[in-house]
C-alpha cells in the first residue's frame, strides 16, 4: 500500500509509514491513501 502526501502530492512507502507518519519529502503530516477510479459497466 502506498500513501500519498496532502502537500506535495508525491508517494510515500508503507515501509516508512510504520517508523514516522511524515512526510520525508516535505515534513508534512497530511498523508492520504489514494483511491483507485471505479470501473463503470454498461447493463445490456
Amino acid at each position: 500500500m502506498e500513501y500519498k502526501c496532502m502537500v506535495c502530492n508525491k508517494k510515500v512507502a508503507d515501509t516508512y509509514i510504520k517508523r514516522r507518519v511524515r512526510c520525508p519529502y516535505c515534513g508534512s503530516k497530511m498523508l492520504f491513501k489514494p483511491r483507485s477510479l471505479p470501473t463503470k459497466v454498461k447493463a445490456r
